[in-house]
C-alpha cells in the first residue's frame, strides 16, 4: 500500500467499537498427572518436542521482568520492525481525500510498554500510533441491536500542541452481543517450540496464558494444539474444553528446542482446522511465537498466499507475540493482516488476561469485515491535514468502493481510533505558500459549515457486498457531553505521547508532562487500571529520556 495523506488540524477519528475490559487477575496453574494426549499417533518430531512436566517447575503467576542491566546492549537491535516514516502534511486543494483500512492491533503498545518498564525507550519504528490509541477502551454510546452495527459520534476540540489547529474526534461504536450468545469456537493453537522460545517470557508464558484462556471458554468450544520447530506435529487433536485434564497435560509437556519451521506449522494447523471446519462456528488459527521464522517454508509471499486462501475459506489467523531480543514484529503484522486477525503482544499474565479472556469475544468474533474509512476534506474550511498513524494501512482512493480490496476487521466490542490533524482556513499553515500561489478561496459554498465528510464501508461477516455509512464533520459543534470530552481528551493524550516518543516533528513545544496532565485529567473511572498504568508509563519514559 502507498502512504496515506498527511496533515495538521487533528481530526481524531475514533472508530470505537467498545471492548469491555476487566481487571487483570493472577492465574493459578493446576498441573495434572501426565497422560497420553493425542488421539492419533504423533509424528516423531512432535514427540521429541514433548517433555515431562518436570522440565517446567511451576512458575509464578506473573513473569518478573529483569532489571535493565540484564539486557544485552544489542538485544533491542535484534528485534525487527518495519521502517515507517510518519505521515506528512497534505494540502487539501491538492489532495482532499484520505483513505485507509482500520486497525485493531495492539502489539505496538504492549511491546513499547515492556521496553519502557525495563528502562529503555522503544525504537521509533516499534511505535505505531494507532495501536497505542486502540489499546484502550472508549466509552461511547453503543447500538442496542445487531441490526445497527455502528453508532457514530463526532466532536471537535482545539489541538493541544499547535495553536489554531483542531482535533476532530469521530467515534464509532459497534454492537456487542451477550457473551452466552456467541457462536461456538473451533480453535487451533499453533505453538512455536523452537530453541528461541526457551526463555521464561516465551513458551512458559505461552502455556500459562493458554491455560487461562481455556478456563474461560464455553463447554461447546474445541481446541487443538500444533507445535513446530525443526518439523511440525499435532500434539492435541480437536478436544472439547470440558476435557481440561487432557488439554493441560499437553501444555505441561511442551519444551523449547531446535530451529523454527513456521511455514510448515501453519500449513499443518490450517489442515487440521479444515478437517474440523464448522460453518456455524468461529474457525481460527492462533499463532503464538516470537516470530523467528528461520527454517523451512520461509518464502513470505508463499506464506501470505496460503493465509489469504484460508481466510477466503473462513479460517482466520491471529498472532500473539512473546519475548524480546528475537521479536519479528514486521512478519507477525503481515501474517495477521492477511489472516483477518489481530496481532497482540503478551509480556505478562495480566496482558494475557486482557487479550485472551477480557477481550476474547472481540478478538475471536468479527461483527464487521473489510472496514475502510475515507475522509474528504473541504478546501473551503480546511487548508491542510495529516493522518496520525495508519501508515501501513493506507489505501488508494479508488480502493474504498472496491469490495475486492481487503481491509481490517472489527470484533464485537472492539474500539478503534484514528486521528487527523487539520489546519482550518484562516489559521497559520504548516506548509508555507509558494510565491506564485493564489490564496485559498474564502467563497461561501453550500458546504461551508463542514470541515469534512466521513465515509465508512464494511461488510457483514460472510457477505461480499459492503454497506456504506456517511456523516459530515460540522464546523459548529454542540456542547460536548462529559463522556465525549473525557474520551476524546484521553485518546488525544495517548496520540500525543506516541508522537513524542517516536520523535515526531509535529508536536512543537508540547512535552510528556503535557501528555501526562491531559491523560490524568481525562482518566475517568478507569476501573481496570489501564489508563493509570499508561500515566505511570509516561513518567517512567521521562526518567529514561534523561538517562
Amino acid at each position: 500500500m502507498k502512504t496515506l495523506i498527511r496533515t495538521p488540524l487533528v481530526l481524531a477519528i475514533s472508530v470505537a467499537l467498545a471492548a469491555c475490559s476487566h481487571q487483570a487477575e493472577q492465574a493459578v496453574d493446576s498441573r495434572q498427572p501426565l497422560q497420553e494426549v493425542a488421539s492419533k499417533p504423533m509424528a516423531p518430531q512432535a514427540k521429541r518436542m514433548m517433555a515431562d512436566s518436570a522440565s517446567y517447575a511451576m512458575a509464578p503467576a506473573m513473569v518478573a521482568p529483569p532489571s535493565p542491566g540484564q539486557w544485552l546492549p544489542d538485544q533491542q537491535e535484534r528485534d525487527r520492525f518495519t521502517e515507517i516514516d510518519d505521515n506528512g502534511i497534505m494540502r487539501t486543494a491538492e489532495s482532499p481525500v484520505s483513505t485507509f483500512s482500520i486497525d485493531v492491533d495492539t502489539a505496538s503498545y504492549s511491546f513499547s510498554r515492556r521496553q519502557i518498564n525495563h528502562g529503555r525507550l522503544p525504537q521509533p519504528d516499534a511505535i505505531r500510533l494507532e495501536e497505542w490509541v486502540n489499546y484502550f477502551d472508549y466509552d461511547y454510546p453503543a447500538p442496542d441491536s445487531p441490526s445497527t452495527p455502528f453508532l457514530t459520534h463526532v466532536s471537535v476540540t482545539d489541538s493541544p500542541w499547535r495553536a489554531g489547529n483542531k482535533l476532530v474526534h469521530i467515534g464509532i461504536k459497534g454492537y456487542e452481543p451477550q457473551q452466552q450468545s456467541r457462536p461456538r469456537a473451533n480453535l487451533v493453537f499453533l505453538l512455536d517450540v523452537s530453541g528461541s522460545m526457551m526463555a521464561e517470557d516465551k513458551l512458559p508464558l505461552v502455556t500459562r496464558s493458554l491455560r487461562m484462556m481455556v478456563d474461560q471458554m464455553h463447554p461447546e468450544d474445541t481446541v487443538a494444539l500444533v507445535v513446530y520447530a525443526g518439523a511440525a506435529g499435532v500434539v492435541l487433536e480437536p478436544t472439547a474444553v470440558t476435557d481440561k485434564h487432557k488439554i493441560e497435560a499437553a501444555l505441561d509437556q511442551l519444551r523449547a528446542g531446535g530451529s523454527t519451521a513456521g511455514g510448515e506449522g501453519i500449513e499443518l494447523a490450517y489442515s487440521l482446522a479444515e478437517q474440523h471446519f464448522d460453518k456455524d462456528a468461529v474457525n481460527r488459527v492462533i499463532l503464538a511465537t516470537d516470530g523467528d521464522f528461520n527454517v523451512g517454508v520461509t518464502n513470505q509471499d508463499a506464506l501470505e498466499g496460503l493465509i489469504t486462501r484460508q481466510r477466503d475459506k473462513g479460517i482466520y489467523l491471529s498472532v500473539l507475540g512473546f519475548g524480546q531480543g528475537n521479536y519479528n514484529d514486521s512478519l507477525m503484522q503481515t501474517l495477521a493482516q492477511n489472516g483477518n486477525g489481530v496481532a497482540a503482544y503478551i509480556d505478562t499474565l495480566n496482558e494475557a488476561r486482557k487479550v485472551l479472556v477480557t477481550e476474547a469475544t472481540s478478538s475471536l468474533i468479527p461483527i464487521a469485515e473489510d472496514v475502510k474509512i475515507q475522509v474528504e476534506f473541504n478546501p473551503a474550511t480546511v487548508q491542510e491535514y495529516r493522518l496520525l498513524g495508519y501508515e501501513t494501512r493506507a489505501l488508494e482512493r479508488e480502493d474504498f468502493n472496491n469490495d475486492k480490496v481487503d481491509a481490517g476487521e472489527i470484533g464485537a466490542g472492539h474500539t478503534v481510533t484514528a486521528i487527523y490533524e487539520i489546519t482550518p482556513v484562516g489559521a497559520a499553515p504548516m506548509i508555507e505558500p509558494g510565491r506564485y500561489e493564489k490564496p485559498e478561496s474564502k467563497t461561501e459554498t453550500a458546504f461551508a459549515g463542514e470541515y469534512a465528510f466521513l465515509k465508512l464501508r464494511y461488510k457483514r461477516p460472510g457477505e461480499t457486498r459492503s454497506v456504506l455509512i456517511e456523516t459530515p464533520v460540522p464546523v459548529q459543534q454542540p456542547k460536548a457531553a462529559a463522556w465525549q470530552s473525557q474520551e476524546t481528551g484521553f485518546a488525544i493524550a495517548v496520540a500525543g505521547a506516541a508522537q513524542l516518543l517516536k520523535g515526531s516533528q509535529y508536536t512543537g513545544e508540547w512535552n510528556l508532562d503535557d501528555a501526562i496532565a491531559l491523560a490524568q485529567k481525562n482518566k475517568g473511572d478507569d476501573a481496570y487500571g489501564y489508563r493509570s498504568e499508561f500515566i505511570q508509563l509516561l513518567r517512567q519514559a521521562e526518567v529514561s529520556e534523561k538517562i
